[in-house]
């Protein structure tokens, strides 16, 4: 089979991984699948590391003997630890 072969069925199961992260409980829509080359990558910035994990081992169940990599950045999504600005 060549690269082309694997299209559809690759296609198929970065829609299926994109679903999975959209409607179960990590609903983390931040994070973007694409294809480099013959590698797919998980990219982009969750809530908390405990995301980052669960979304981990879903793309490690849905992504079975395929390459693939992620670049997931864990983004603080704190309230400022300081008081608002007094404006005069």
């Amino acid at each position: 089979m060549t690269h082309l072969d694997h299209a559809g069925p690759l296609r198929y199961r970065i829609e299926h991984l994109r679903d999975r992260l959209a409607r179960e409980e990590i609903s983390e829509l931040g994070v973007r699948i694409e294809m480099h080359g013959s590698c797919i990558v998980l990219w982009g910035t969750v809530t908390t590391p405990a995301c980052r994990d669960a979304i981990l081992r879903t793309a490690a169940q849905e992504l079975a003997d395929l390459p693939w990599r992620q670049d997931l950045q864990v983004g603080g999504v704190q309230p400022p630890d300081q008081r608002p600005e007094e404006l005069s």
